[in-house]
């Protein structure tokens, strides 16, 4: 599990530990997490260096990322932005293609496009692409709109949407409806027991509104 301080790797982590399917999961974080359960096995790694993955990911792992940051995190700095959301994600999908894990399933966003002219969008999309051509056993995206649920920082613009979409939501088209954070990490779950049934497949909005467990 990678990413495990956010809003669905919060809730990923909590959901895992309370699945009798899993029986230990493993967390590696740039920074410590505040959770404790006698399943979770933590480490803190230095993202940047591909390596490490490498050397954490095990034959016939089932892999979840919920890697990001935010503009306000990196100050606007794309570059750096890049290199956590894209290099990032790719390392650790590489690391799963040598180490032959079993599934990894990622969080992108709805509207991902690589031929975006909106910067979060396009890279989303190129990650996306990035993934998909290491052809990995399994590979599964979820593109989720703007997600509900309660984060660890304050990011003022989210909370206002949070507060307001839910309200106006029936005016969207379903790939821009507000979802819930805990329906997203218990999808992720879900799909992760299918393991290599399931070659890649990328999952939108409508559908991860109309999931059925």
């Amino acid at each position: 599990m990678f990413g495990g301080t956010g809003l669905i790797g919060t809730l990923l982590i909590q959901f895992l530990c309370e699945d009798t399917y899993f029986d230990r999961v493993k967390v590696f974080t740039r920074r410590p997490i505040p959770l404790s359960h006698p399943k979770i096995q933590s480490k803190i790694l230095d993202f940047s260096d591909g390596s490490a993955f490498k050397k954490e990911i095990e034959k016939n792992d089932l892999v979840f990322s919920a890697l990001g940051t935010t503009q306000a995190k990196v100050k606007g700095d794309k570059q750096v932005y890049r290199s956590i959301d894209f290099d990032m994600t790719l390392k650790i999908a590489d690391a799963c293609k040598v180490k032959n894990a079993s599934s990894f399933l990622f969080v992108s966003s709805s509207g991902a496009n690589a031929l975006s002219s909106n910067f979060y969008l396009k890279l989303k999309g190129e990650i996306e692409n990035a993934v998909l051509e290491l052809d990995l056993p399994s590979t599964l995206i979820l593109r989720p709109s703007l997600l509900l649920g309660t984060r660890n920082e304050y990011r003022f613009g989210e909370r206002i949407a949070q507060r307001v979409m839910p309200l106006t939501s029936f005016l969207f088209p379903p790939s821009m409806k507000p979802i819930s954070a805990t329906r997203v990490a218990k999808i992720l779950i879900d799909l992760s027991k299918k393991g290599k049934s399931v070659k890649s497949k990328t999952i939108e909005n409508k559908a991860l509104l109309e999931y059925v467990f």
